[in-house]
């Protein structure tokens, strides 16, 4: 399909970051490559687009200061967490730190890993942060592709897309990303099932308001920022929550208010001949997948605009008599 922007060309989207204060003004350019080598990328030069800021303009955070769950006054129980378990612990990431920072760079008992999330499409995704034996770390490009964060490795500065899960250009292009499972769900539910999690401190480093959404209403709105290369059919809000999943080139959406018709909390299905169990928890809007082995399976929780603009020949989940 034709790449069409929602403004007109060659107006530039301005984010900038002044004081901790996350200003828009909604336009759209390719603009700059924020000093990235695009010579061999995968993607039409034309489709990656300048977000407002510099390379590192939203800073990713490393090394991050980790503190108990009883002393993260900061949250409240409805509060959203991306939540990630390795061996015999587990992490809360608060997506109201994430809005700031996208990318969080950590290690359990030696194993290097990076959350990330993308608040323009709602993606959380947790990557093994090892590539080729050698560990890296990841940075906040300043570039978008499909509404989406580039990442990009500071060992090569090879550009990385969240959602497609490999380099789309640099040293490192073509090589994947490993995903690590993790729970998209409320600091109520993941602290009931994790007890002894640790969680990320308010404490960054950084001069920004974690409690101030810089985002306020966009969940709601039907309008995104940033020019993707699929329209998703209007079916659903633009921003309706999807998991997204993968087998072997096919893809499946499963719509959150789909989930809630069907009114079932566990149920199976299949994706591309591969049965997955799945369990829904529609009061903390939260979804787990496992194999029927009952290992957790890795998916995409985000905006239904997103998840089709990468993946427009998506099958999609419907309750029965939807």
């Amino acid at each position: 399909m034709r790449f069409i922007p929602r403004k007109r060309a060659g107006i530039l989207a301005l984010i900038t970051l002044l004081g901790g204060v996350l200003v828009y003004k909604f336009a759209i350019s390719a603009g700059s490559s924020n000093g990235f080598d695009l010579s061999n990328s995968i993607l039409p030069r034309e489709q990656i687009l300048h977000g407002g800021p510099p390379r590192d303009g939203i800073p990713a955070l490393s090394d991050p200061k980790l503190i108990s769950a009883a002393s993260a006054d900061y949250l409240e129980p409805g509060d959203r967490v991306v939540g990630i378990s390795l061996g015999d612990q587990s992490r809360a990431y608060p997506i109201g730190i994430l809005n700031w920072h996208e990318i969080v760079n950590d290690e359990i008992d030696g194993q290097r890993f990076a959350v990330t999330y993308c608040p323009l499409c709602g993606t959380a995704v947790a990557f093994e942060a090892s590539i080729d034996g050698k560990a890296t770390d990841f940075g906040v490009s300043g570039l978008l592709y499909n509404s989406d964060v580039l990442l990009y490795d500071r060992d090569t500065e090879s550009l990385w897309s969240q959602i497609l899960n490999k380099s789309i250009a640099g040293e490192r292009v073509g090589k994947a990303l490993t995903a690590i499972p993790i729970s998209h769900t409320t600091w109520r539910d993941w602290l009931a099932r994790h007890p002894d999690t640790l969680v990320l401190s308010d404490d960054t480093g950084y001069s920004r308001d974690y409690q101030r959404d810089p985002y306020a209403g966009y969940e709601k709105s039907r309008h995104t920022y940033f020019a993707v290369n699929n329209e998703a059919p209007d079916s659903y809000h633009p921003k309706e929550v999807v998991l997204g999943l993968g087998v072997d080139g096919i893809y499946k959406a499963y719509p959150f208010i789909e989930l809630d018709r069907q009114g079932k909390a566990s149920f199976s299905d299949s994706i591309n001949g591969t049965e997955f169990n799945f369990d829904w928890d529609s009061a903390n809007r939260s979804i787990t997948v496992s194999d029927t082995a009952g290992k957790q399976v890795a998916g995409i929780q985000g905006f239904w605009f997103a998840w089709f603009a990468f993946h427009p020949d998506t099958q999609v989940f419907k309750a029965a008599g939807s």
